[in-house]
């Protein structure tokens, strides 16, 4: 890909997700997110309307009267976003590849942890950690990040990456981000062995995971023979859909699969978002931060 075409899918990308920002996630970002971290500041005397669960009870019992912890914001908080680059993202039945998505949805968190002042950084990874990009602030930053991951997808680029293995970017993530952080694992997790690695991240840091599906992984219409090929592996296969039995155990494996993730999510108290790739993104995101707001304020 050329730098002028860099330059205009970069500029798309923009202005696809700056409506996006501006009217919705500033405000429901920094509900969700900012204060997650909070550092004790002093005691003051319990005034009406306070929180009682701040109440400093053995302050309290020695001035014979309620006093209520307070706490300042951390001054500053890392979004770090972990992108599965391998090869089955490049799979899309209705217009949109999950690729695409995926970088959106990445570019639209880059921008709203800076739109609040945030640091981003970018781990791209696929069987092997492809790219890596530090936490910064600024515009210019999130611009680098959201070119990287295009560059990172270009087609010349992805027959070069194939294979998926999210351990090795958690292992990574947490090696080099040693503070708490806010976390975001985009992939379509389609891989194995890496419960162990997630668990031991999202105690570490505010970890949500963002699944990118296409429909046609979940549900194959009955439209006769069709040739179906692994993008990782290669392997081809030859499926007759017009019987009801073969698109049964299609569909039932499909939710089995999924049904076993978000089981393990929940195990471990990790957020998740299901995001397919025939419909828009942002009622999801949006419900997803609602949904955080109520819950930790």
């Amino acid at each position: 890909m050329d730098t002028k075409e860099l330059l205009k899918r970069v500029r798309q990308i923009e202005i696809n997700i700056r409506g996006v920002v501006n009217e919705v996630f500033a405000g429901e970002y920094h509900s969700v997110f900012k204060g997650r971290g909070m550092e004790f500041a002093e005691v003051r005397e319990y005034q009406h309307g306070d929180d009682v669960r701040n109440i400093d009870w053995n302050v309290s019992a020695r001035m014979n009267r309620p006093f209520v912890k307070v706490f300042d914001e951390e001054r500053e908080l890392t979004v770090m976003l972990l992108f599965d680059c391998s090869a089955s993202e490049v799979f899309g039945s209705r217009g949109q590849v999950k690729r695409d998505v995926a970088t959106e949805i990445a570019a639209l968190m880059a921008s709203s942890a800076i739109k609040n002042n945030d640091k981003v950084g970018l781990i791209i990874f696929s069987d092997k950690i492809e790219k890596f990009v530090p936490p910064r602030k600024g515009r210019q930053h999130v611009l680098r990040v959201i070119r990287e991951l295009i560059y990172m997808l270009d087609d010349d680029n992805v027959q070069r990456h194939t294979n998926t293995d999210i351990a090795v970017a958690l292992e990574y993530l947490n090696q080099i981000v040693k503070r708490r952080a806010t976390v975001f694992l985009i992939s379509d997790f389609m891989a194995d062995g890496f419960e162990k690695d997630l668990q031991i991240a999202n105690k570490r840091h505010d970890l949500v995971g963002i699944r990118i599906v296409d429909p046609l992984e979940e549900k194959l219409p009955a439209v006769g023979l069709i040739e179906l090929e692994d993008l990782e592996t290669g392997e081809v296969m030859l499926l007759d859909t017009s019987q009801q039995a073969i698109r049964k155990s299609i569909s039932d494996n499909a939710s089995g699969e999924k049904l076993k993730l978000e089981r393990f999510f929940k195990s471990i108290g990790m957020d998740f978002i299901d995001i397919y790739t025939h419909e828009s993104y942002v009622r999801p995101l949006t419900k997803f931060f609602r949904m955080r707001a109520k819950r930790f304020h």
